[in-house]
């Protein structure tokens, strides 16, 4: 890495950080973080949306007053919250603006020239806009100054844009070409998944690789014909153009160098890691009932597969009464209650439906006030497991929640008799990670990037056998040594998630910079 005098300038892509909560946008804010404190390291984000444009910024060198300079931010503001057009003469222009920019990128995807003008955007003035769209929902406060000193490039052109025109050319000519970032005078970019673009020379491009399921598992996705095409066309570029690839697991790498092996020399390891909000807690069995009820999903209007008409899905139980409702849950959830806890996305991936099974026939044969507590979001091919979860919720055993702050999730996961990781496939998968971290005892999916992350801290079953589930479940919490189990687990837990906190992980990252030369 540089010394002081010249420090290494490194541009990481936030646009994850845009668009979600947990998976990848929590990784991106963690380690934009991290790395914000090595004193080493000049850091700044790049700002783009995955749909539409973004509008404003300075480009250039014109001299401007501060006023036109903070309009021009505040536009980036605007357009990053929504609709930045003014009425329907700026629909019109942001239309024709738009075709401009298609016109525009093909002809730097197949010509090879010309460069994507990247803007600037300084934060002083918005402080507030940044913290709570980038960085609040992963980040504690005492972090905040820290992630504001940095400043931020402007990418005005839509990262889904950027890859239909390298697909479009792939599709012709066999061979995907994205436009160049005009990256003069950084050093590195790090992009958070394989990147629809190259960068100028002297700037090198690292890929945080999460996963493959893109394309080794595309059935598990949503809008399956783009994302895989976008993910395997913009993962060959990058390793075409000598991208370095970061994989937050071993069987992530693996699953890289299956496709791809000739980037074995540059691709390497070095594990995600967790929130320092996430620590070992005290049991509080009594604050259980008030964070399920205050976190439950409503009514959620989904679709209905193969009609286009909606249905109206209700997710939390319904009362006459709130004096019903607040005796309901004190009883339910109440001291002594027990529940299995699983914090993921609704989709399939994530394997729900193994997992209700499972706890069905524990209910059944062993324990009839066994609940099931599901944390997460709606995300997509979800109308099975919902409607598997209704008849459960309207009974009142099963409850789906979401927007847990880190606080209530770390005393779930330390209440739950298990916490229960069942996915078919992953990269890395914070939860039972986290759910270690807390003090919680895991049970997770046999397969080989949980064998890597958690190690001899959980149990482990076939995700594909709901017998295997349930004997797995059936050991840790009614066998005869279920509580020696539980305190091993517990304390192996504790060690072995430790290896993924930021005083861990950084210096890994601190050291691979390092190595890059540039």
């Amino acid at each position: 890495m540089k010394n002081n005098i010249n420090p290494l300038r490194v541009l990481m892509e936030m646009r994850p950080a845009l668009d979600g909560f947990y998976g990848i946008p929590q990784e991106t804010r963690l380690l934009y973080g991290v790395l914000s404190t090595l004193p080493e390291l000049e850091l700044s984000g790049l700002l783009q949306m995955s749909t539409r444009g973004v509008r404003g910024g300075v480009y250039g060198s014109a001299a401007l007053s501060e006023a036109e300079r903070v309009h021009r931010f505040a536009r980036v503001v605007v357009s990053l919250k929504g609709r930045s057009a003014l009425d329907w003469k700026g629909d019109v222009i942001e239309w024709l603006d738009n075709l401009w920019q298609t016109w525009r990128l093909r002809y730097a995807a197949w010509t090879g020239l010309g460069r994507i003008p990247l803007g600037h955007f300084e934060t002083r003035y918005f402080r507030d806009f940044i913290w709570q769209e980038l960085y609040g929902r992963s980040l504690p406060a005492a972090d905040r100054e820290q992630v504001l000193l940095g400043d931020y490039r402007v990418c005005g052109y839509p990262w889904r844009r950027m890859h239909l025109v390298g697909i479009e050319r792939a599709q012709v000519l066999s061979l995907s070409r994205y436009p160049v970032l005009d990256t003069r005078g950084l050093d590195v970019f790090v992009a958070q998944t394989p990147f629809p673009g190259r960068v100028s020379q002297g700037t090198a491009l690292v890929v945080h690789y999460h996963d493959a399921i893109p394309v080794l598992m595309p059935h598990t996705i949503s809008d399956r014909a783009f994302h895989q095409a976008s993910h395997f066309q913009a993962m060959a570029a990058n390793v075409r153009s000598g991208a370095h690839f970061v994989c937050v697991s071993d069987a992530t790498r693996r699953d890289l160098l299956s496709l791809f092996p000739e980037a074995e020399p540059l691709a390497h390891t070095i594990h995600n890691m967790l929130p320092t909000h996430y620590y070992p807690a005290e049991p509080a069995p009594e604050r259980v009932a008030d964070i399920v009820r205050r976190h439950l999903h409503g009514e959620f209007e989904g679709k209905i597969r193969g009609k286009a008409k909606l249905k109206v899905f209700r997710l939390a139980r319904a009362f006459g009464s709130e004096e019903e409702k607040t005796a309901f849950y004190a009883r339910a959830l109440g001291p002594g209650s027990r529940f299995i806890l699983m914090v993921s996305t609704i989709e399939p991936r994530k394997n729900h439906a193994r997992l209700v099974e499972a706890w069905e026939a524990l209910r059944g044969a062993a324990d009839p006030d066994l609940k099931l507590v599901l944390v997460g979001h709606i995300g997509w091919d979800y109308q099975t497991a919902l409607e598997g979860f209704l008849p459960w919720i309207e009974q009142g055993s099963l409850f789906l929640l979401h927007g847990v702050p880190a606080d209530a999730l770390r005393l779930l996961y330390r209440q739950a008799v298990v916490t229960v990781c069942p996915s078919v496939g992953e990269g890395f998968d914070f939860s039972g990670a986290e759910a270690m971290r807390c003090g919680g005892v895991v049970a997770a999916s046999d397969i080989p990037v949980h064998r890597e992350v958690y190690g001899d801290a959980a149990r482990y079953f076939d995700p594909y056998d709901t017998a295997s589930v349930v004997e797995t479940l059936r050991q840790i919490i009614y066998s005869p040594d279920a509580e020696s189990l539980q305190a091993r687990l517990r304390a192996v837990g504790a060690e072995q998630s430790a290896r993924y906190l930021p005083e861990r992980i950084l210096p890994q990252w601190e050291a691979f910079l390092r190595s890059l030369n540039v």
